[in-house]
């Protein structure tokens, strides 16, 4: 069948191996909630949290493209894994980013040697989180929402507001320290082991050495502002991999087990026309929406090889196909997990088939970025040639 991996790959060789053990519990660990520990100890054991770390700093040195197409196969099966894999890799190149080389070489080799899962404490939106200068280091309080990974976590990417400048600083700190919290009070009806609910801070200390040093004395140089491009493709490709999971879980149910409507004249469910025709039609955009996803990779992978090189115009060029690929892929999933059920029939919408978890996971991830701001982009540069102004969000 199509959308299947490159087995060539031994990345994606080690992520269909994973990606059908997740496969097996996922209906009951999608119901249960909570921490998908085993999991995280299978995706630490596989070596893939080292995927895109320099292989001068001990990692597979691997680009964007191959650690987002593992997201893809992991949404396949189970979208919360995909959603923390996905996260861990835009958290864990933060420093990259954001502070200075030698500070990223650092955190990459302790990462490597400590075979680090990092998350996501860095919500741009939410200034809930404040710090105080005491001397020779910080003292954070108050919390961050949608901590996504925090739950299982041995590292955070943080941000809080500075209290007397207003400032935003940027830190990586253990997930032990002491005076943090992950609450794990997620209680949305989908990706339910993200662990995206609330972290709470009270007299954490961080070192001066832990907060990411600036690389030049210009804050939003392009290069910069890339953070939530992969944030943006992480979120893609579990779109995309969640609408092929759910095809193909659905196809397989129609070939097996769905019985012909009494009026439909065929003996086979899979001979009605109308059956035919809506299959064909979902497979078909989930193809396009591949095939877009697949353009976007490339573009990530040149404006991150690009570094500060990386000019304005390139930053907003690359922002377009990026757009338009999460926009296509997210309504695509949405119409996809919603649409099975009328090609399925009635004894589909069982518990125990668990055919629903791909629409409530999509359902809630879609909300986290409106498809709505993606487009509007994509057309206002349409029709001006302006691209999008750089955000925490875009």
């Amino acid at each position: 069948m199509t959308f299947q991996a490159d087995l060539s790959n031994p990345f994606l060789r080690q992520a269909v191996e994973l990606r059908d053990l997740f496969a097996r519990d996922a209906i009951e660990r999608d119901k249960a909630g909570g921490k998908p520990l085993e999991q995280y100890q299978q995706i630490k054991d596989s070596g893939l949290l080292r995927l895109g770390i320099p292989a001068q700093h001990g990692g597979a040195g691997q680009p964007w493209s191959t650690a987002l197409r593992v997201v893809r196969e992991f949404a396949q099966a189970d979208s919360s894994v995909a959603h923390l894999f996905g996260y861990h890799g835009s958290s864990l190149h933060s420093a990259h980013v954001l502070s200075s080389p030698q500070q990223a070489a650092q955190l990459y080799a302790a990462s490597a040697e400590g075979n680090w899962f990092w998350a996501n404490n860095s919500n741009a939106g939410a200034r809930s989180l404040t710090g105080r200068w005491q001397g020779d280091h910080w003292v954070l309080n108050g919390s961050k929402p949608y901590t996504s990974g925090s739950h299982v976590a041995d590292h955070l990417h943080i941000t809080w507001v500075d209290e007397d400048s207003g400032e935003t600083i940027d830190a990586a700190i253990p997930a032990g320290r002491a005076g943090w919290k992950a609450l794990d009070d997620w209680d949305a009806f989908g990706q339910r082991q993200t662990g995206s609910g609330t972290c709470s801070y009270e007299n954490v200390r961080v070192e001066a050495g832990e907060v990411y040093e600036r690389r030049s004395a210009t804050p939003r140089a392009p290069y910069r502002t890339l953070i939530p491009f992969v944030q943006q493709s992480v979120l893609l490709n579990v779109f995309l991999g969640t609408a092929q999971g759910a095809l193909l879980r659905a196809r397989a149910y129609s070939l097996n087990d769905s019985r012909p409507w009494v009026h439909s004249g065929v003996e086979r469910h899979v001979d009605d026309p109308w059956v035919k025709r809506v299959y064909g039609d979902l497979y078909t955009r989930t193809l396009a929406a591949t095939a877009l996803a697949d353009q976007a990779l490339g573009v990530l992978d040149r404006v991150w090889a690009r570094g500060e090189a990386l000019t304005a115009a390139e930053r907003g060029e690359a922002a377009i196909p990026l757009a338009a690929a999460n926009a296509f892929a997210g309504n695509t999933a949405l119409e996809v997990t919603s649409k099975i059920f009328e090609v399925t029939g009635t004894r589909s919408t069982s518990n125990e088939l668990g055919l629903d978890r791909f629409w409530r996971n999509v359902r809630t991830h879609t909300l986290h970025n409106p498809e709505e701001y993606k487009t509007r982009n994509v057309g206002y540069w349409f029709l001006t040639g302006e691209p999008p102004v750089p955000s925490g969000i875009q």
